[in-house]
């Protein structure tokens, strides 16, 4: 199968031009102007915008989290993906305490081989480091290709590892070539907030937020920093959402360190007055929790700066009924957004529509940052001679409003219900295939693929 796409406006993270993509079987084989060339299928793209396929590296796909599962499998949260225009994410495996890593492996690969429809790998949590932990991180590096390491700082007796754990995960994980993220919050203070707000009969939604202020991500952010300079591993920070947090990273810089940092499309466009409207408010429960607008603006600025390299959408939504198990508790509300869908459009209407990133800052971010910091690049993440043909053909032009009436994730609400956007995903290529267009999504089950990623550098 070939495929010509011709005189689309081509967006890399470094490049802007027109040119037309030859496509043979799943793979780019040739740009140029004017391609002499035959195809199979031809796509006139004038007038339209070409980016890589979107990469989405913060996913929960039917994650158990706190006696439920998120509602999104790992076949409708990949095909939510496809139709916003994101062809490749990364879930994570959850390590039970008292458990192994391939135990961890073999349950969610039950139930994502063969069931997604968009390209997907893996992120491994570590919840229980001890020496057995411990050997199989080379196995999953070398053998599985999962080379980054989910930590906890939250969510003691479930998730979270302390500072010792940290430690020595960050040096066997430097020693085998991969990279530490961590979810970086200061689970005791959250929980001593959560008590004192709970005995106080302070049960709303409002009370999460207040549970974790701005200084609980801010100091747990500089102690990851502390110890990944210690022990050299390459470090990203995911979700982060406030000032505070990103000054920690700022201050690393001072001393010469690189720390990766993600945040989400949802604390760049959304903040925490929406958990003042009572039960409502549970649609944005997350961990860290929605902030202030000052927030929004450092976050814009760290984009900008380097600071920031990636944003992703840390998808894990939940049916209403779901978020019905805190009405009288908020710390028993499902912690979870759902956005996979709408991250690309999101970030291009609020963000490049609005002069606050260029288009190329806009590829580099959602598409291929993610793919250096992984290892995937430059299979994924941009449009050259020899990568993926992983494309999305996007309309900056045509309006849309987001809703639940319209959205592919299983969910029953939105997040951003009504909101108007300028710019829409027309079709999308995942390795030469057409997986959407008009609406449609072409490809089935089980036509994504599991990609094994390369050992990292902590450089891009």
């Amino acid at each position: 199968m070939s495929v010509l796409i011709k005189n689309g406006r081509i967006i890399t993270a470094a490049d802007d031009y027109i040119a037309d993509i030859f496509i043979e079987g799943e793979t780019i084989s040739a740009i140029g102007k004017d391609l002499p060339i035959k195809a199979d299928m031809t796509i006139d793209a004038s007038g339209k915008l070409v980016f890589p396929g979107g990469i989405d590296p913060h996913v929960h796909l039917a994650m158990p989290f706190m006696g439920t599962f998120s509602s999104d499998t790992h076949e409708t949260g990949t095909r939510a993906a496809l139709h916003g225009g994101t062809t490749t994410v990364i879930d994570f495996v959850l390590q039970k305490q008292g458990h192994s890593l391939k135990e961890a492996l073999a349950d969610w690969n039950s139930r994502a081989k063969g069931t997604t429809v968009g390209d997907y790998s893996f992120h491994m949590a570590i919840t229980d480091f001890n020496e057995n932990t411990k050997a199989e991180i080379r196995e999953m590096v070398e053998n599985e290709g999962i080379t980054s390491f989910k930590t906890f700082m939250a969510y003691k007796g479930a998730l979270m590892i302390d500072d010792s754990q940290m430690i020595g995960l960050m040096q066997e994980v430097k020693k085998q070539g991969g990279m530490v993220t961590v979810h970086a919050t200061n689970g005791d203070v959250i929980d001593y907030l959560v008590a004192k707000h709970k005995s106080e009969g302070k049960t709303a939604p409002l009370y999460h937020y207040l549970s974790q202020p701005e200084v609980t991500e801010a100091e747990a952010s500089g102690r990851f920093a502390d110890m990944a300079d210690y022990t050299g591993v390459p470090g990203y920070i995911v979700h982060m959402t406030c000032e505070g947090a990103l000054n920690a990273v700022r201050n690393a810089t001072r001393r010469n360190q690189k720390v990766f940092v993600e945040t989400c499309i949802q604390y760049l466009v959304l903040d925490a007055s929406l958990y003042e409207q009572n039960f409502e408010g549970a649609k944005w429960v997350m961990s860290p929790p929605l902030r202030e607008k000052k927030d929004q603006e450092s976050l814009w600025a760290g984009i900008n700066q380097g600071l920031i390299q990636v944003v992703a959408t840390d998808h894990c939504p939940f049916m209403w009924e779901q978020k019905l198990m805190g009405k009288d508790d908020f710390s028993k509300i499902p912690n979870g957004h759902p956005a996979i869908e709408n991250r690309m459009e999101l970030l291009y209407s609020e963000g490049v529509d609005k002069g606050k990133i260029t288009l190329n800052k806009y590829v580099e971010v959602a598409c291929t940052n993610p793919a250096k910091i992984f290892g995937m690049f430059p299979r994924k993440g941009t449009i050259a001679i020899g990568s993926d043909a992983d494309i999305v053909i996007f309309d900056p032009n045509e309006t849309h409003t987001l809703s639940a009436k319209t959205h592919h994730m299983n969910v029953d609400y939105s997040g951003y219900e009504g909101w108007e956007l300028t710019g829409k995903v027309k079709t999308v290529l995942l390795r030469g295939q057409m997986a959407i267009d008009d609406n449609k999504c072409l490809i089935d089950r089980g036509y994504g693929q599991f990609i094994k990623r390369s050992k990292v550098s902590g450089k891009i």
